[in-house]
């Protein structure tokens, strides 16, 4: 065959998915709409059926691209909404270029210690082959199973698209499964089990962000069939909030959206993640993504941190007072009120200080809610804010140290203790500046002349201090530096850093 005008009842098929193979494989024809307008003349006789769809095939496996691997059997939810069937040919169809849809998902799914495992690897070039089966081909038939699909990114990224919330979960959670040794799905339907030599892999944890479900979200799909858009963008921001928040442990980030959806498409048919009782939401507040604030949620999936639901009332609490901008008094309340909940709930721990924190030389869950009650006395009763901030201050250096304290709540307190911190030093100037107005009155007797007497003294001492470290009769000052910088060569090291822990 020439052209498809030389198609005659005698052409076998064979002659016909050649020529028009090679003209799918030329890019003559890259959409089945284009192929069918050309093979018009030939589609009322049903035996060249079969062939045109095995052109459709081609053409799907060669320009269909991130979902090269979807079908209309085994995704029907993900064909409905990405495909424009076909008429006559309702399994096949042309891929959409635009889809502002609420029912599309995409999950952003990182492998820890990928780059390490290449690393250490790098000898045995037959386990790097196994992971990249796993990450390849065992990542898109758990995500078929789940009704999704999926393809690797970027060495160590999986993205996943899918057309329901629960569909975006359980793929997510299958394929962590899979790289963790855990069996958080448990659905028969979907094994996660490794095989072969993947049993040797070692386990690796996994960090994700799940967004979608909102029509003001789209996503384009190019000539090439990739992702675009600000949909695949916000999931890799989630993603990247999960790792910042775990590094080390498997965490999912998920946009509130997707919560709100999964829970409504489970309102009559509960998915086996309900039945089971897999999967609690735990509020986390806003992330602020281009100028774009997206409400955000953790998936809670390990039975470890369900203690997180006894504090989520709280945690939501603060968030209420934040969003108002009630400094005054609910905002240091609140989060003192939270720290206190969050000791009380979360695995017994004794840790010690750098130095006794008011008279207590190791802290415990019991001791470190007497510091919230005495912090809250500071702000509240005794109206010392500089003494409630240094609270603050200690709050910090402790739950840095305090094992599995959850990262979301540090940044929460980081960030709070910045703002009082900057109200600080202006408030101590004006309140010293009112103690020299008042000091006759604040300050009696024997009290008064030492008080007129420090005073005196510090202004002196700082001005002669001043005076004695610029002259020249000091001449060994530059051989301390340097001697000091020697001294100190391993903490003086330094190197920008880009990218993941």
């Amino acid at each position: 065959m020439r052209d498809i005008n030389d198609f005659y009842e005698n052409t076998s098929e064979y002659e016909l998915f050649s020529f028009l193979s090679e003209k799918i494989i030329n890019k003559e024809f890259t959409t089945f709409s284009a192929l069918k307008t050309y093979i018009l003349p030939i589609v009322k006789d049903t035996k060249t059926h079969p062939v045109i769809m095995r052109a459709f095939e081609l053409i799907r496996k060669l320009n269909w691209g991130f979902f090269a691997d979807m079908t209309y059997k085994t995704h029907k939810r993900l064909w409905k909404e990405l495909v424009i069937p076909d008429q006559t040919f309702p399994e096949a169809g042309d891929l959409k270029d635009t889809l502002q849809i609420s029912n599309l998902y995409i999950a952003m799914l990182d492998i820890h210690g990928y780059t390490k495992f290449c690393m250490d690897s790098r000898k045995n070039l037959s386990m790097m082959h196994t992971l990249d089966r796993a990450m390849n081909t065992e990542a898109r038939r758990i995500s078929s199973c789940c009704q999704a699909v999926s393809q690797r990114e970027r060495g160590d990224e999986i993205v996943i698209v899918a057309a329901s919330a629960t569909d975006a979960l359980t793929a997510t959670l299958a394929i962590m499964d899979y790289f963790g040794k855990t069996n958080y799905v448990d659905d028969p339907g979907i094994n996660t089990k490794r095989l072969g030599s993947a049993d040797a892999l070692p386990v690796f944890k996994c960090s994700a962000g799940i967004t979608g479900g909102n029509t003001q979200s789209p996503l384009i799909i190019t000539e090439k069939g990739n992702l675009a858009g600000f949909l695949l963008n916000s999931g890799a921001r989630l993603q990247t909030r999960a790792n910042e928040l775990s590094s080390k442990e498997s965490r999912i980030m998920v946009a509130k959206q997707v919560q709100m959806n999964f829970m409504k498409e489970n309102q009559t048919s509960k998915c086996l993640l309900i039945k089971n009782n897999v999967v609690y939401f735990f509020d986390t507040g806003h992330i602020e993504f281009k100028g774009v604030m997206i409400p955000t949620c953790e998936l809670v999936f390990k039975e470890e941190d369900r203690y997180k639901q006894l504090f989520s009332e709280e945690l939501v609490q603060l968030f209420g007072s934040i969003k108002e901008s009630l400094w005054e008094q609910r905002i240091y309340a609140d989060l003192i009120n939270l720290l206190a909940k969050i000791a009380s709930a979360m695995p017994k721990f004794t840790i010690t200080p750098v130095k006794p924190i008011h008279g207590m030389l190791s802290i415990t869950n019991d001791s470190f809610m007497q510091l919230c009650r005495l912090a809250i006395k500071a702000y509240q009763h005794d109206e010392d804010y500089l003494a409630a901030v240094n609270f603050l201050r200690e709050f910090i250096a402790l739950t840095d140290q305090i094992p599995g304290f959850d990262r979301l709540i540090i940044d929460y307190l980081k960030g709070i203790t910045d703002r009082y911190e900057y109200l600080l030093s202006t408030y101590i100037k004006a309140i010293d500046r009112e103690i020299g107005e008042k000091s006759i009155q604040i300050y009696q007797g024997q009290y008064q002349k030492a008080y007129q007497a420090a005073k005196n003294a510090v202004g002196i001492y700082e001005k002669l201090m001043d005076m004695g470290r610029k002259s020249p009769v000091i001449t060994k000052k530059k051989a301390l530096w340097f001697n000091l910088i020697k001294a100190n060569t391993e903490q003086m090291q330094f190197s920008l850093y880009s990218g993941k822990k």
